[in-house]
């Protein structure tokens, strides 16, 4: 009898684990220690730690737990968020030292350092997003690494070229991971996705373990937006943590009150609550260094959450359809869209701000070529990526069994007896 799920991956999840692994472990012994100086930036390990863990929790636990929506496949969707992680954190701490290494022989890491790392990693957790349960292991391995890979030389060409400030470079990781995300699933783009798959669904159970996920990241989103943030100048810390948590709050109920104006039975919709509440989170997080005032970042909040719930009603299907572009976690609406609306917010703030015409001119060029350049490489380094997924070496799951944990998890109580 031809067996009922896909073929095994021990030929080619294992290896591929075992050698990067190895490979990161022998590249650690040789160019990796660990920063002596107890403080780094003026920051102590005991004031910046807590900070660590929040950033720590959103990653593993929030982006873990948001991508268990779907009725079969909670088990891949946080076992395999975890997995890439791991290895896209070990990753991208290597890619971040290149500079050190290239000057000091070394590549000395400390809790900063981890945080950027991890933050480069949520870039890919979002992008994994947009072909999620299409794919297996194997793929998203591979897409994290070229996707890390992608945002640091992103971040290199902005702060080399344009001289932006890491800050705004590290942030712009909502734009890049969501339309590096969208192209990647464009190119690996299934017939027949305009019905929707049989798995595709998600129930009561799973949709609160997402809900889960979400609180998470809503709860811990201050610390993500103003962890990079210098403490050395007076108050900037305390306005990104405020500044985020009252976008956050007007965007949660912002999210609510448009759900229900567009459901046609006035009701709210899980996936609106589920996504669209974290809008402002990320709009004004790219939006950062320039908001000053309170109902700025309220602002920014509100609209985002708008352009969000929308995007969300209405967006997703014209994608798919139009564009043959199946995004499953909806990555555009809840990334991309807000993304783009703190882009446009740290545009006309920064302009308000600027005395004389010329100095307005210079940023808004800098500032449009900025987005340009994120744009145009994570769409470059998507269709690379599509282009070797789709490759049949890496066995892509068959339709009949997308959106299954079966296809990839043991589960001994479902064994068939003979």
């Amino acid at each position: 009898m031809a067996p009922q799920y896909a073929p095994s991956l021990r030929s080619r999840l294992a290896p591929l684990l075992i050698f990067l692994q190895t490979g990161f472990i022998v590249i650690y012994a040789f160019y990796v220690e660990i920063e002596s100086n107890a403080k780094a930036d003026g920051i102590t390990f005991s004031n910046f730690y807590p900070e660590f863990q929040d950033v720590n929790v959103m990653v593993i636990l929030g982006f873990g737990f948001l991508c268990t929506f779907l009725v079969r496949y909670g088990f891949s969707g946080s076992g395999f968020n975890f997995l890439v992680a791991a290895m896209a954190t070990q990753w991208a701490i290597i890619l971040n030292g290149t500079e050190s290494w290239y000057y000091r022989g070394k590549i000395r890491i400390d809790l900063r350092s981890l945080v950027v790392a991890e933050m480069c990693t949520a870039s890919a957790l979002i992008s994994i997003g947009a072909v999620q349960g299409k794919t297996n292991p194997v793929h998203l391995i591979l897409m994290a690494l070229l996707e890390v890979s992608g945002f640091v030389l992103n971040q290199w060409l902005l702060q080399t070229l344009l001289k932006v400030q890491p800050l705004n470079s590290i942030m712009l990781l909502h734009i890049f991971g969501a339309f590096f995300g969208l192209m990647t699933s464009w190119i690996l783009y299934r017939k027949g996705c305009e019905q929707q798959f049989e798995k595709e669904k998600f129930d009561r159970k799973t949709g609160l373990f997402a809900v889960l996920g979400t609180l998470f990241l809503w709860m811990f989103w201050p610390s993500f937006n103003s962890v990079l943030v210098d403490s050395r100048t007076p108050g900037r810390k305390l306005g990104a943590v405020c500044s985020t948590y009252l976008a956050l709050a007007v965007s949660a109920v912002t999210a609510a009150a448009v759900s229900v104006l567009s459901s046609p039975k006035g009701k709210l919709n899980p996936i609106h609550m589920q996504s669209c509440i974290l809008a402002g989170g990320v709009a004004v997080g790219v939006s950062m260094s320039v908001v000053r005032q309170p109902w700025e970042a309220m602002t920014i909040g509100f609209t985002a959450a708008v352009v969000s719930t929308i995007g969300l009603r209405y967006l997703k299907i014209h994608m798919l359809r139009a564009f043959e572009c199946h995004d499953t976690c909806a990555v555009l609406s809840t990334h991309g869209l807000p993304g783009l609306l703190g882009w446009l917010a740290h545009l006309l703030l920064q302009i308000k701000d600027c005395d004389d015409h010329t100095t307005a001119i210079r940023f808004a060029v800098f500032h449009i070529c900025t987005l340009f350049i994120t744009i145009a490489l994570s769409l470059s380094m998507g269709i690379i990526t599509g282009l070797l997924l789709k490759w049949n070496f890496w066995r892509p799951p068959q339709d009949r069994k997308c959106f299954d944990d079966q296809a990839f998890w043991e589960f001994p109580h479902l064994a068939v007896r003979k």
